[in-house]
């Protein structure tokens, strides 16, 4: 980010939030508690990331999957991951908003899983 832009927001859905949750709790069982502490950490790098807007490295338009889309992978800056962070862009009248839609491991039919266009937080 350049010096003096303002911080985009970052906004997760309730839907994205239980994708988290779930992310977490499965590396947890099968993996243990040192494992999901990584991943969860992995995670909030990414979604931390986007404070950046939605030109940080890694994101990608995919208007091919839905009109106004944006994808970015949590496996960066040499973290390990098998993530997409689902987003798409807002704007209020005091600042810029990234509204994540869900986390979907990448192996995931993406069109099946992302919720109605006009899901918001």
């Amino acid at each position: 980010m350049s010096a003096g832009a303002r911080p985009w927001t970052v906004r997760l859905t309730a839907t994205a939030e239980a994708d988290f949750e779930e992310v977490v709790r499965w590396t947890l069982a099968q993996f243990g508690a040192a494992q999901a502490r990584i991943y969860a950490d992995t995670l909030l790098a990414a979604l931390n990331d986007l404070t950046a807007g939605p030109t940080v490295v890694g994101a990608r338009k995919r208007d091919d999957i839905l009109k106004g889309l944006f994808t970015l992978h949590v496996a960066r800056k040499g973290r390990n991951g098998r993530h997409f962070v689902m987003f798409r862009v807002g704007r209020t009248p005091d600042r810029d908003v990234i509204e994540v839609l869900r986390l979907l491991h990448d192996a995931t039919d993406l069109r099946r899983h992302l919720p109605a266009a006009d899901e918001s937080t």
